[in-house]
């Protein structure tokens, strides 16, 4: 019973942190800087605020609806099965808990985005500064706000050398994506669960998870 309200905490603190921390980030880039405004940290590190209607980092494969529909559904899922989780913490360690809600709280901070962001924020632009504005009033409606992205590390940029075929003379740059906390958040508990946890993953498609226990 102790240590399931010890990883119960975990879990409620951790998402509680990251939900915070990035909505601090995206609000304070969104009501401070014009829309593709940067402002250089080092050669290789950026904040770019960008907006994008897709997924992580800047991805857009479907409708926004349907993106927007498809995180919230994912956000009830991964809270069903961290609850469910957490009720057997006899057999699961605390990093499986932590990655698990790395992963959660991303997903949800995105969510707030998508969701809030349309209705209570004027547009972003080249010219404007956006500004919080009566619920309503905003540039989009409900389930169709724009996530905010901001962190760039443009760590190799360079040109293709002109005798290379295809590619020569053109500009390069590893790693472009744009990226937020709640990017990074998923980002970091997917890793870690596939560096630390892929066996117990592996052994939960095999059989159920009561039976296992996180090694």
């Amino acid at each position: 019973m102790k240590k399931f309200l010890t990883q119960g905490r975990l879990a409620a603190l951790i998402v509680a942190a990251v939900l915070v921390i990035d909505q601090v980030i995206k609000i304070a880039v969104k009501t401070n800087m014009f829309l593709h405004e940067h402002i250089r940290i080092t050669d290789w590190f950026y904040i770019y605020f960008t907006e994008n209607n897709g997924m992580a980092f800047g991805l857009e494969i479907f409708a926004k609806i349907f993106l927007t529909l498809f995180r919230i559904v994912a956000v009830i899922l991964i809270t069903w099965y961290l609850a469910r989780i957490v009720r057997q913490s006899e057999k699961v360690k605390n990093g499986y808990i932590v990655c698990l809600s790395l992963i959660l709280a991303g997903a949800v901070g995105n969510i707030i985005d998508c969701v809030f962001y349309g209705e209570v924020f004027s547009a972003s632009t080249h010219t404007q500064i956006a500004s919080w504005v009566p619920v309503g009033q905003g540039y989009a409606d409900w389930l169709h706000g724009k996530v905010v992205d901001m962190f760039y590390f443009p760590i190799i940029d360079t040109y293709w050398p002109d005798w290379m075929p295809f590619v020569g003379g053109e500009h390069f740059i590893f790693f472009s994506p744009i990226f937020n906390f709640a990017d990074a958040s998923i980002s970091c508990g997917i890793i870690a669960l596939l560096l630390f946890y892929s066996r117990y993953l592996n052994d939960m498609t095999k059989s159920s998870p009561e039976k296992k226990q996180v090694k």
